[in-house]
């Protein structure tokens, strides 16, 4: 929604201001705006002056009433009207600015620490101040800290506000007043908007302008119960529009990718009993059920555009190797995208172990190639001889030519954007869009899932290979650090492998953690007849290959380690898995990690290592920990105490960034959402493009991002 061709301001202004804007007008054109201050708003992605109507409170501050300040609450905000005592510069410390005030015969105390001399000299003695902010109780009483204010010479002219107060996320430079002021000529304008004012199907009442005063501008009777929970009507009508505007935007995207014909493969069958001898195991059945519906997929003329969702180790990427030895045996090629290259490195591994001895070439694209080796690399992929390719982002390069590709594997796709994973459909010959098997460890509850992966159809992995053993987790302060360690010299003493995981990789003042480097030396020391080793992402990669390579024959008994081995590391033999500062880390990523250990035979644990005291949160999530070991349920609970902006990030998934709407909160609603949605595509094509709009901006740039 930023960038573009800048728009001239309407004819008919005066000094720069205008006597009518219309709602796709730049903001710079507003009364009191200019391009100073809209270059200030591109941080909030706001251009026109339509993007200011849907930049939404985040809550709401109650200024109504002014409160006595003998009723007042430690820690709750407030509105005051109190007489001004005296004010006075002292030096404690800082330099600072203290008011001191009264409301008959109580007091309040309100410090500055940014100040000047004008500011010190408007609070006479005798003045009226209206004050509100966060009201703190120390040893000299009642307390503000750099509240909003308002002075005057008396009472009266110092009234509480009729209504509601909305609060907006801001950028430096924007203040609440001004960008109140900006939405409020904004509304004006979309009132005077026959096509905005127009009536959407199926959604409920109020209208959409409407609903955005109400919000905006909340009457002086509302209900400030419902607005404050965000179940007022007015909440409801825009949280319906925003879902549904994600529904047709993933329908349209879906549309687009299967617009065109897609390469028909039927070999499955064929490939099946080779690949097992391969495997050395026989896959499970739930691998065996996936498998046979992304080859359903595959023979069909239209891409196939599939998620598998499967907790840690239960074995997605056979199902991937099903699907990419059927595709070589059609005559095809097939790309694999991981996030990182240590993860693109391990595909490649056992992908070579399972499928070149069935005659499939595999080519590992990465950085650091030599340029003899990296031209052999794409001239091998562009002549047809690579039948699988595998890299990170490097496969989006236009210096990446494929000869024949008809299957694309995204791994951990919440590591993507959408438009990284649709812009490989242009990559395929001849016209033909490849099939896409997008794969995740990271579960996503179906709440979620319907709403961010809205186009595609899910598949579920929920049942473990056998022989593998439940992993006891166990929460311990890292108090008994040293009770650790002996219990690591014991286990490597038989044979056992150990990881240590780190949050840093060097030591910060500023952050409680101990870095990768400095723990690798401690334990090297206090553990000698341990051979300890260190992995961690700055480390060069051919130094990561020898760490891991030595740690996987056995060289190595403990690897000391940074969240680079979140996902992808695959050692049967470790059995111990050590988490410092688990409390820094969110419950998807402990769940990663706490797969790396418990994939052989050998009882295994995880050992949850913690800085005291703990919040709530962090609690919360060791508890959880400790309690199960079900991914599904372990991404719900993270849901409910992150949230899924913090889960999984707009950049990261290509999720809409929602001003309203929460795809938890509001999941009983997407059923019918997504009933709405296919209908308006079919009967109601430019009202779903003008929704779109309204709530995404550009497809093709939601797409990217």
């Amino acid at each position: 929604m930023t960038g573009g061709t800048r728009k001239a301001p309407p004819r008919g202004t005066r000094s720069g201001v205008p006597a009518s804007l219309s709602l796709d007008a730049e903001v710079q054109f507003l009364k009191g705006a200019g391009p100073h201050l809209a270059s200030r708003l591109r941080a909030l992605d706001i251009t026109q002056v339509r993007h200011l109507l849907f930049h939404l409170p985040f809550r709401y501050e109650d200024r109504r009433h002014f409160a006595a300040l003998h009723g007042l609450v430690d820690g709750a905000e407030a509105l005051l009207r109190v007489r001004v005592d005296r004010a006075e510069v002292r030096y404690t410390g800082r330099r600072q600015l203290i008011v001191t005030a009264h409301d008959g015969d109580d007091w309040l105390r309100i410090r500055f620490f940014h100040f000047g001399d004008a500011q010190t000299r408007s609070f006479a003695s005798g003045r009226w101040l209206r004050a509100y902010g966060v009201v703190r109780f120390g040893q000299g009483g009642a307390e503000m800290i750099h509240p909003e204010y308002t002075l005057a010479d008396s009472a009266d002219e110092l009234r509480a506000e009729a209504q509601l107060t909305p609060i907006y996320s801001l950028t430096t430079g924007v203040t609440q007043a001004r960008l109140r002021g900006l939405i409020a000529q904004a509304l004006d304008i979309a009132s005077r908007d026959a096509a905005f004012a127009e009536s959407l199907p199926d959604l409920p009442q109020p209208a959409t302008l409407d609903a955005l005063c109400a919000i905006h501008r909340p009457a002086s009777d509302v209900d400030a119960a419902q607005l404050l929970a965000g179940t007022h009507p007015a909440q409801l009508r825009l949280i319906d529009e925003e879902l549904l505007a994600h529904q047709l935007v993933m329908r349209v995207l879906r549309r687009q990718v299967r617009s065109r014909p897609a390469p028909v493969i039927r070999s499955r069958i064929d490939g099946m009993p080779a690949l097992q001898a391969q495997l050395g195991f026989v896959p499970t059945g739930a691998q065996t059920r996936v498998i046979a519906e992304v080859a359903a997929d595959l023979s069909q003329t239209r891409p196939m555009l599939r998620l598998v969702q499967g907790d840690v180790g239960s074995g997605k990427t056979v199902v991937a190797a099903a699907a990419m030895l059927a595709a070589k045996q059609a005559g095809w090629q097939s790309v694999l995208m991981a996030p990182t290259e240590l993860l693109a490195e391990q595909h490649a591994r056992n992908l070579a172990q399972w499928l070149s001895p069935l005659g499939v070439h595999i080519a590992l694209l990465k950085s650091g190639l030599k340029k003899s080796a990296r031209d052999a690399t794409l001239s091998a992929i562009a002549g047809g001889e690579a039948n699988v390719i595998i890299g990170t982002h490097a496969v989006f390069q236009a210096s990446v030519q494929f000869s024949r590709l008809a299957l694309v594997v995204v791994d951990e796709q919440h590591r993507f954007g959408v438009g990284q994973r649709l812009s490989l459909r242009d990559k395929g010959p001849d016209g033909l869009s490849p099939h896409q098997l997008v794969m995740t460890a990271t579960p996503i509850p179906r709440t979620l899932a319907q709403t961010i992966y809205a186009d595609l159809d899910v598949s579920v992995i929920d049942e473990l290979p056998p022989g593998r053993t439940p992993v006891l987790t166990v929460v311990l302060g890292n108090t008994r650090r040293h009770e650790v360690m002996e219990r690591l010299r014991a286990a490597c003493r038989q044979s056992r492998q150990a990881y240590w995981v780190c949050t840093l990789i060097e030591v910060s003042d500023e952050v409680e953690a101990q870095a990768a480097e400095a723990v690798a030396q401690q334990l090297t020391e206090e553990l000698p007849d341990v051979s300890v080793g260190l992995v961690h992402g700055r480390m060069k990669s051919a130094d990561k290959d020898a760490q891991m390579n030595a740690f996987k024959a056995g060289e190595i008994q403990l690897l000391v380690a940074t969240t680079v081995i979140e996902v992808g590391v695959d050692v049967p033999n470790a059995s111990i898995m050590v988490i410092e500062n688990a409390e820094r880390l969110g419950l998807a990523q402990l769940h990663q990690l706490r797969g790396r250990v418990g994939r052989g035979s050998r009882e295994s644990q995880c050992v949850l290592m913690y800085q005291p005291p703990l919040s709530d949160t962090a609690r919360a999530r060791l508890q959880t920990m400790r309690s199960t070991t079900d991914g599904f349920e372990i991404a719900q609970r993270d849901l409910e105490l992150r949230g899924p902006g913090e889960i999984l990030g707009r950049r990261q998934t290509g999720l809409i960034g929602l001003k309203v709407a929460d795809p938890v909160r509001d999941a009983e609603r997407i059923p019918a959402l997504q009933v709405w949605a296919d209908r308006w595509l079919e009967q109601h094509p430019p009202l779903a493009s003008r929704l779109i709009e309204r709530w995404v901006g550009d497809i093709k740039r939601y797409g990217q991002v």
